[in-house]
């Protein structure tokens, strides 16, 4: 029995992310981490797996190259196996495609009662791949999971809290499933020195599209061009005086400038 978490390596938040003059999108030299969201999901895998009875815990990374090192951060924080998916199938398509490939994935390793994700990848800003992997695996879909209540593997049931607008919401559904996880659902741990230097030594398996038996459909979403955003001519005046006289001023302003 497995449960599988879903990973990719992301530039850091702290980097300058630009389009470069052969369009393409880039952040210098900065080094990429793990998606900050994905690695509360990494933790609960590990947790979920070997702590709670869930059988091995397996990462997946669906991409190119750049992918492995999030696989390998994954290892030494004490994940079972990795395995990376890529094809040049892939370059170029849009999340129905990820979400058909990653849904295979599991497909493959078999005997897989959990699927969990981070709540989305901060590079492309988006969730909706949680929700088609789901559906194309036909599998319920628990969304927003701040807390993971009870699993019971031999039943076969979950029961986890969901962080909602409103507030929180306590939900029951049979396994298989697929969740995505918030922040505030436990503390990643540290990958340790043993853990790092076993990781860096692993060889990590590369399936294809071909290896999971997968025809991708045609894309119907197409990135045509990335640009970057306008420059901002940002001026600053600071205004003297007293809190009245400032106030004072501050309103000429506004209506000179026709805000109010």
């Amino acid at each position: 029995m497995s449960i599988v978490v879903f990973t990719r390596s992301t530039p850091d938040t702290a980097a300058k992310v630009e389009v470069n003059a052969s369009g393409v999108v880039t952040w210098g030299d900065a080094a990429t981490v793990v998606n900050p969201w994905d690695e509360y999901a990494l933790e609960e895998a590990i947790r979920q797996g070997k702590d709670n009875g869930g059988g091995k815990s397996v990462v997946i990374a669906v991409g190119p190259e750049m992918h492995t090192e999030s696989l390998k951060h994954s290892l030494a924080m004490g994940l079972d196996e990795a395995y990376r998916v890529w094809d040049e199938a892939l370059e170029g398509t849009d999340s129905l495609a990820y979400a058909i490939t990653a849904a295979a994935a599991v497909k493959k390793l078999g005997d897989v009662e959990l699927v969990i994700l981070g709540k989305e990848s901060v590079d492309v800003g988006t969730d909706q791949h949680n929700y088609q992997i789901a559906r194309k695996l036909g599998w319920t879909m628990l969304s927003y999971v701040s807390k993971i209540i009870a699993v019971d593997f031999a039943a076969k049931t979950i029961q986890v809290e969901r962080l909602l607008e409103e507030g929180k919401q306590v939900v029951t559904s049979k396994l298989p499933a697929v969740i995505s996880v918030m922040k505030d659902i436990n503390e990643p741990r540290y990958p340790s020195f043993i853990g790092i230097r076993k990781a860096s030594k692993a060889v990590i398996p590369v399936w294809s599209l071909g290896d999971l038996g997968v025809n991708l459909p045609p894309t119907q979403a197409k990135t045509s061009a990335f640009m970057n955003l306008p420059a901002k001519n940002v001026q600053v005046e600071m205004i003297s005086g007293t809190p009245e006289e400032q106030a004072a001023k501050l309103v000429d302003r506004l209506l000179e400038e026709k805000v109010l």
